[in-house]
């Protein structure tokens, strides 16, 4: 015999969210990132922090309210949604702006990047040491050093090597976008099941009356 259904049903546990503990890791590198490479008086360093909270706190308090309203947990999800798609953009314009790179999915750097399965701002921190340490040193995927390219003489190896090295700012900016892609995706997903179980089940208004209508038949 199954359990009666209950009015509140189990809600909230969004710190076990996937799409949560990504958005939030995403929050936690956009603030370091915005107080160091974007002027912290400007419009974009507030929006930039801004959107990566709101993220955050949208997947947070839409699973707090799905207890007593699937509607407004599908709606705060869609508004963390679209908070990190706006986080996505003006990463992206960071980059092209500042005739930065960014990296295609299969870029060797995002792929090593992705391996790691960064859950904290130190593991993304090391990360970026690593990997301009690699670019400096020039070494290949067995851990060798590569001699390094024919130089012109009116050119340094140091100012060459400079060069192809890549900075922090646009690791960490194809980082973040990395994980903003994946808490888009996850999001994504969310809304679409959350969607799926409000058509199926309705909301607090139907669960009501399925209560009321068992407890009178087992009355």
């Amino acid at each position: 015999m199954s359990e009666p259904e209950k009015l509140i049903p189990l809600h909230g546990g969004y710190r076990k969210l996937k799409s949560f503990q990504v958005a939030q890791l995403a929050y936690d590198v956009t603030v370091r990132f915005c107080n160091r490479y974007i002027e912290k008086r400007s419009r974009t360093h507030d929006q930039m922090v801004q959107a990566a909270r709101s993220g955050v706190q949208n997947i947070a308090e839409g699973s707090q309210a799905s207890g007593t309203s699937k509607k407004m947990e599908l709606k705060l999800t869609n508004v963390a949604r679209a908070s990190l798609e706006e986080l996505r953009l003006d990463y992206e314009d960071y980059l092209r702006q500042r005739g930065l790179e960014q990296w295609p999915p299969e870029h060797p750097a995002l792929m090593r990047f992705k391996a790691r399965r960064c859950a904290t701002l130190e593991q993304v921190r090391a990360w970026v040491e690593e990997e301009r340490k690699r670019a400096r040193t020039n070494m290949d995927t067995h851990g060798r050093i590569q001699k390094q390219p024919t130089t012109p003489a009116s050119v340094s190896v140091r100012e060459s090597l400079c060069q192809s090295v890549p900075g922090s700012a646009e690791l960490v900016a194809n980082a973040a976008l990395s994980l903003l892609n994946l808490a888009c995706y996850l999001l994504d997903r969310q809304v679409e099941a959350q969607a799926a179980a409000f058509e199926k089940e309705g909301g607090f208004t139907e669960r009501l009356y399925r209560v009321r209508s068992q407890r009178k038949n087992q009355s």
